[in-house]
């Protein structure tokens, strides 16, 4: 029987994969062909659907060679989005490309059209013409053409900065909340952010082989330590690569041992982190794209104003949010059963302005847009989160100071303003 880290692997491939739905279209297109080889020996096509043996052939052969050239074409763009991606986005964004559901969609729309067109090929003849299948062949590169354009529309501005920041804020800011919800019911009786089991593991778990920790199942993680009257403390973050031998899972008392791989085939590890459980990584993606633009090569400080605005929604978002850093989750009957690190307020703050600070500490634009959103946070969040806010703002300030020693472009540059320069000044 395969671990669930096998099967949440396979999903992964899946949903990356870029041949896997063609290829279902392509079978599909030849099993729609013989349907409507059958339904044209029934003579139910109206008799204005009727075709010479020419015209039909003429017109499937076109199909056929229009499809190959539309997969040519599309082919050609995803190399230009990579190329984009990597060139002035960011690399991480390309896994959240490869699985955007329209892409598969067009391509297995031109592969099922193709492999229609080519097997009614094999039935024209002087004296039988497949009807039916050739005005459904005109009808499906009616769709493509559509799909086609749809689909040129959708990646010409979604290729944008701001729009791949919207789109990642969004998925980033529903795994945080999804998650948060999923550890509030999973509390265990009494405080749900309890310390956990105290004294020495009676066994470890150690990964086999290496990678980034992807996901955790949790569920099967409570149910098997209840199964063994445990408890199961994760030593690692989501998103942490670990080599092999690395403890993934400290085993704290028990009736029985677990086994080792099964407790270890409930923890994804993969080639690189993933967004499913790792709202951190869409903030990683954010600030990627961000320090690309303010790079020298690049020199785009407005795009990293952009992906501010994005960044500080994310951050709206991290701080209403209950972040502990560690979590008890409990099984069925409310006793604690897991035990999983998390991050806290002041880990997100850090990743989303440290690096932007230091790259973009010669930008008036960055320091004025990095203080009105410090400056907005401290005026929307709870208080315990200002104390992390007011420290960044210390240290921005710092750089400004560094970077600016002429007083009047410092001065230019220590206030906040939303648009980064043009903004309205504030009240």
């Amino acid at each position: 029987m395969t671990s669930w880290a096998a099967r949440f692997r396979l999903r992964q491939y899946v949903k990356a994969s870029l041949w896997i739905v063609p290829m279902l279209g392509l079978v599909l297109g030849a099993l729609l062909a013989e349907l409507a080889l059958a339904a044209d020996r029934t003579d139910w096509p109206p008799s204005g659907w009727h075709y010479s043996a020419t015209t039909a052939s003429g017109v499937l052969s076109a199909i056929v060679g229009a499809m190959v050239a539309l997969l040519g074409f599309v082919v050609t763009i995803g190399v230009l989005v990579v190329q984009q991606a990597t060139g002035t986005l960011s690399p991480r964004y390309m896994r959240l490309w490869y699985r955007d559901r329209l892409q598969k969609a067009v391509l297995a729309t031109f592969t099922g059209t193709f492999a229609f067109a080519f097997s009614l090929l094999r039935s024209v003849e002087s004296d039988s013409v497949p009807d039916l299948g050739v005005t459904l062949a005109g009808a499906a590169v009616a769709v493509s053409l559509v799909l086609l354009l749809i689909y040129l529309n959708r990646f010409t501005h979604s290729l944008r900065p701001v729009a791949i920041a919207e789109l990642v804020t969004r998925l980033g800011a529903t795994v945080l909340t999804d998650g948060a919800k999923a550890i509030r019911g999973a509390a265990p009786r009494g405080d749900g952010d309890g310390a956990g089991p105290s004294g020495d593991p009676v066994m470890r778990v150690r990964t086999v082989r290496g990678g980034a920790i992807q996901a955790f199942d949790v569920p099967g993680l409570v149910t098997e330590a209840a199964r063994h009257d445990c408890v199961f403390v994760v030593t690692r973050l989501i998103g942490d690569f670990v080599p092999p031998g690395t403890v993934l899972v400290e085993v704290h008392g028990g009736a029985s041992e677990p086994d080792p791989a099964k407790v270890s085939g409930l923890i994804a590890l993969g080639a690189e982190r993933t967004i499913e459980q790792d709202p951190a990584f869409a903030l990683r993606i954010l600030v990627d794209i961000a320090i690309r633009a303010l790079s020298p090569a690049v020199n785009d400080p407005t795009t990293a104003v952009q992906v501010l605005n994005y960044i500080e929604w994310f951050l709206h978002t991290v701080g209403t949010a209950r972040l502990p850093g560690r979590y008890v989750l409990a099984d069925g009957r409310g006793d604690a059963r897991l035990v999983v690190p998390g991050r806290t307020w002041d880990n997100y703050l850090q990743l989303a302005v440290c690096e932007i600070r230091d790259y973009g500490s010669s930008s008036v634009q960055v320091c004025r847009r990095l203080r009105a959103m410090l400056e907005g946070l401290l005026d929307a969040l709870p208080a315990q989160q200002h104390p992390s806010v007011r420290a960044q703002m210390t240290l921005l300030q710092q750089s400004v100071e560094r970077q600016f020693a002429d007083p009047a472009r410092r001065a230019i540059a220590q206030q906040p303003d939303l648009q980064g320069i043009g903004g309205q000044d504030p009240p």
